[in-house]
């Protein structure tokens, strides 16, 4: 479906899990419930990122933090999916979330904190990072999901930024609160906060299409050098950059199973699309497509190809003036 690109790609995860998807008949707090599915897979936005890019025809290289048997787990499942990996090892146990789904679409998400992290291992980390983005002689892309684990300083996502700059690549970064705050003073390529966390960001509700071009708009200016807004079902506004025009995209209704990892389906055909150097049409039919067709997915990121082909012509597409 899609052309294979020789440009390097990387997916940092500075706070990786392990994704539990379990289902129950009904879901009881205070009682008993008795599980009747478990899944468990590799997690964590950096690990979802990577595998669209695989459905994509990308070879990503994984480098985030791995400890304990989870973090075993998680390198172990990520190898059998083809994805290249670069550990840093930690001494604390990688994280485990867990996504309940019961039998009436209700869906509550648990989210461990991830543990602290010592210093000698950060710096191992962006070292790590170092190397990576230096060995190429071409420009490629990163992209640094999710998180960051309790106790981290939150400046690392702008120092990760700025090194990527200084090594030539792109950076598409996909985090919210002060990280991305800070992040954005070293222009960030790309971002994709959702409505809450732009809101955040920008000190205004978003809530018709006029605030949607604002907020879009005002991340741009705060420093992003491309942004989109993710708004849930009404899909997303994307402004290229500064100057440029601002476009809704939103797919057709699916039956969703899950909406989780169906932003990181987003990013990473943003990413893809940049990289193909695709025309604005079709970046947006196939990030708005992804990002359906992650709904349909049996676990978070492990889209099927044939599903983003039969949704992209369903995508609507929408410049706000």
């Amino acid at each position: 479906m899609l052309n294979r690109l020789a440009n390097p790609f990387w997916c940092v995860s500075a706070n990786p899990a392990i994704d539990k998807r379990v289902r129950v008949s009904t879901l009881i707090p205070g009682r008993v419930n008795r599980i009747s599915e478990l899944r468990a897979a590799p997690g964590g936005k950096a690990a979802h990122v990577a595998m669209v890019l695989r459905t994509l025809g990308v070879d990503p290289l994984w480098i985030g933090f791995a400890g304990g048997l989870t973090g075993t787990q998680l390198l172990d499942g990520l190898l059998a999916l083809g994805i290249r990996v670069q550990p840093v090892t930690t001494n604390v146990d990688t994280r485990v979330n867990l996504e309940i789904i019961d039998d009436h679409g209700g869906v509550t998400e648990l989210l461990e904190p991830g543990l602290p992290i010592g210093d000698k291992e950060w710096n191992s980390c962006l070292e790590t990072c170092n190397k990576a983005f230096s060995e190429p002689a071409i420009s490629g892309i990163v992209i640094a999901s999710g998180s960051l684990p309790t106790g981290a300083d939150p400046a690392f996502y702008a120092k990760l930024t700025t090194l990527v700059h200084q090594r030539g690549h792109k950076i598409f970064l996909d985090t919210s609160g002060e990280p991305l705050r800070l992040a954005l003073a070293a222009a960030p390529d790309f971002i994709k906060p959702n409505r809450e966390e732009t809101e955040w960001l920008i000190g205004e509700t978003i809530h018709d299409t006029q605030s949607w071009k604002n907020a879009a708009n005002r991340l741009v200016q705060l420093g992003a050098r491309s942004a989109i807004v993710s708004l849930g079902e009404d899909g997303f506004v994307w402004q290229a950059g500064v100057g440029q025009d601002t476009y809704h995209a939103r797919s057709s209704s699916v039956a969703i199973t899950s909406s989780v990892g169906c932003g990181d389906a987003t990013v990473a055909a943003f990413a893809y699309a940049m990289s193909a150097g695709l025309s604005v049409e079709k970046t947006l039919r196939l990030a708005a497509a992804c990002g359906a067709a992650n709904c349909l997915a049996d676990s978070p990121g492990r889209l099927r190809e044939a599903d983003v082909k039969s949704l992209e012509p369903l995508v609507t597409i929408e410049k706000l003036t």
